[in-house]
């Protein structure tokens, strides 16, 4: 299994959550996490359905660009900031 696909299984809860959390608490003002979640859940689909050597360079540069680099905005939560986090993180393994 590779690392991205280790990783993204091991976050696979908590990412999910956390990708939900952030539409309902963040979406009035930061339109762009709804676009996170659909591209997450792009992600997850693919692990899910062609297997952990699947190419997601595509979804990680959509992702590098909806976030503008995963920059955080000053007035969101922790939630968001974990978000944001491990998307990097894992676009990091990706790049590997």
């Amino acid at each position: 299994m590779s690392k991205i696909s280790s990783y993204l299984n091991e976050n696979r809860e908590k990412l999910a959550l956390y990708t939900t959390a952030i539409t309902r608490a963040h979406g009035a003002n930061h339109p762009e996490v709804f676009e996170v979640k659909k591209i997450y859940d792009t992600i997850w689909d693919q692990l899910q359905n062609e297997g952990s050597e699947v190419n997601l360079d595509t979804e990680f540069e959509q992702l590098r660009e909806t976030t503008n680099n995963y920059e955080i905005p000053s007035d969101v939560c922790q939630t968001f900031e974990a978000t944001y986090a491990m998307l990097a993180e894992a676009d990091q393994l990706n790049q590997k």
